[in-house]
């Protein structure tokens, strides 16, 4: 994670667990770790709407008491999920929303990337965060 766009990054070491559920229509995939010197869990679903055609995520975790929905698509050429939306700005503490994007790279079939980039109202997206997922068979 960076705390600031000129900082380095806090690293964080955590495990997770996905799994299909309901006739394989939807990932959830649950978080456990440290973070920041605190017990941390977080839990995500990951879907495809065919209806809509876009992929919706959602998040929720220990940390806060609000929930991050995002949407977005899939592009074949870089075997990326690109989701955006909202959310309330941690650091503020006040209900300001924040935009947020987040990519899901998936590397090979041991290995996804995720990246999250961030923007406060009337500012420049930054990168906040980036996980490296490995199974571990």
């Amino acid at each position: 994670m960076w705390m600031k766009p000129d900082a380095p990054p806090v690293k964080n070491k955590t495990s997770s667990e996905s799994k299909m559920v309901f006739g394989d229509r939807y990932q959830i995939t649950n978080y456990s770790g440290d973070m920041m010197g605190m017990p941390f869990q977080g839990m995500s679903t990951l879907a495809y709407d065919n209806a809509k055609k876009e992929f919706i995520s959602t998040w929720i975790d220990n940390m806060g008491t609000g929930m991050m929905v995002l949407k977005g698509t899939w592009d074949e050429a870089t075997k990326t999920i690109t989701t955006s939306g909202k959310c309330v700005s941690p650091d503020l503490n006040d209900g300001t929303e924040m935009d947020i994007r987040e990519t899901l790279k998936i590397d090979d079939k041991d290995h996804q990337t995720m990246s999250m980039y961030a923007a406060m109202p009337g500012e420049k997206e930054i990168k906040t965060m980036e996980i490296k997922l490995t199974r571990i068979k």
